[in-house]
């Protein structure tokens, strides 16, 4: 006996906020578009989705009336829920969102991304997966369990849900007493870097497919050299992302030995540094104007040695680099002390001195933990809470 089709009303919602161009056209498809008006009817939907932000189909002036309420009745554009905001002293913003669930079973993966703003530009850091495999010992996102891979319309929705929020789509309008860039054609999110939740090149297929979304000219249309992608040092992929993607490439390095990075970045007992340098060598597009960031934490009594800035001198030799120098930035239980401000201007200076733009990153939301490394699901702490609360007043009942 064939099973009876579901009812229209039975069916989960096809979600176009996130979708690509051909999952639109499919979406079309399926709801009865005409073959000859999917072209066409695709490349509208892209431009109100992407361009013009809208979030409700009766926005959509230039489709007309049934399409729109086939659409309506069928689709959704919907975006991830905003489930908490924090606001940093500094005007760091930091949101936990919860996806969509994917199945009944499920209640909705949860993240966060981080948005940095300042008076030229405005980053945007998204997450990659839910959750991290790579454990890396100073990294707090690295003590949450893997829960699954971010599909790419869960990373593109991350930066819709960043330009609604920043009045950045036109006819927005920024938050009151917000901080966002200033200027004529600045845009507040003009800038997105992968070094959110999880390892990106772990999750290759979907942040390749989001960067083509982000970087559309007839949507979004944020540049390739405005696009970072974070790595702890996937090398296997890396020639892949450099030659599909085409954006700048960072390294999370952190040591200038195995023994060192085996304890740090525990992937490097897998891709030793002679393998990951390999790879940066031969990053396509890698040059003096497209240089490679290598990222390098700075631990107290740990890796901050003025003989640690000499042999990460000597081991980047003759490659296009800019050394990116992160103070660390800590968080409840972990082992490591952030360096001496004396000790890191040291180490910045020998490393300029021998031809390396080595920048120190200014902490950003460090009171609301959404600095570099910082980054763990609100949620675990909010469930932690709510069940304390409950035995708590369970207690109270038996008395």
């Amino acid at each position: 006996m064939t099973a009876a089709a579901p009812r229209a009303e039975d069916r989960a919602p096809i979600r176009l906020a996130g979708a690509t161009r051909g999952e639109i056209i499919q979406s079309l498809r399926e709801i009865g578009t005409p073959e000859r008006e999917l072209k066409m009817r695709g490349s509208q939907l892209w431009h109100w989705i992407y361009h013009r932000g809208a979030r409700e189909f009766p926005a959509m002036r230039n489709i007309a009336r049934p399409a729109l309420e086939r659409l309506a009745e069928r689709c959704t554009l919907a975006r991830p829920e905003v489930v908490t905001e924090q606001i940093s002293a500094d005007g760091t913003r930091k949101w936990l969102l919860r996806m969509a669930p994917a199945h009944r079973f499920d209640k909705g993966a949860e993240i966060e991304c981080v948005y940095i703003p300042e008076s030229d530009r405005g980053t945007l850091c998204v997450s990659s997966q839910v959750g991290c495999t790579l454990n890396c010992s100073f990294c707090h996102t690295g003590t949450m369990p893997l829960v699954r891979n971010l599909t790419a319309a869960e990373i593109v929705a991350q930066v819709l849900v960043a330009r609604d929020r920043l009045g950045d789509f036109p006819g927005g309008v920024a938050p009151a007493g917000g901080l966002v860039p200033k200027g004529e054609g600045v845009r507040a999110v003009s800038n997105v870097v992968f070094m959110g939740m999880g390892e990106p090149l772990y999750n290759f297929e979907a942040v390749r497919d989001a960067i083509a979304i982000l970087t559309d000219g007839d949507g979004l249309s944020l540049s390739k050299r405005r696009i970072t992608v974070s790595t702890s040092g996937v090398a296997p992929e890396m020639a892949r992302l450099g030659a599909e993607c085409g954006t700048m490439l960072a390294v999370s390095l952190h040591a200038t030995n195995n023994a060192l990075r085996d304890k740090l970045v525990p992937l490097n007992r897998k891709y030793p540094l002679e393998t990951l340098l390999d790879a940066c060598r031969n990053y396509p597009r890698a040059s003096n104007a497209r240089r490679i960031t290598f990222e390098y934490v700075m631990l107290k009594g740990v890796n901050d040695s003025l003989a640690e800035a000499r042999a990460l001198v000597r081991l980047l030799k003759g490659l296009p680099a800019k050394i990116n120098l992160i103070p660390f930035n800590p968080w409840p239980g972990s082992a490591f002390e952030c360096s001496d401000w004396e000790t890191i201007e040291r180490f910045s200076e020998i490393v300029f001195n021998a031809g390396y733009a080595s920048p120190v990153r200014t902490p950003r939301g460090r009171d609301i933990l959404a600095a570099c490394g910082q980054l763990k699901s609100e949620s675990e702490k909010l469930r932690a809470r709510a069940r304390m609360m409950l035995e708590e007043s369970l207690a109270v009942g038996q008395d």
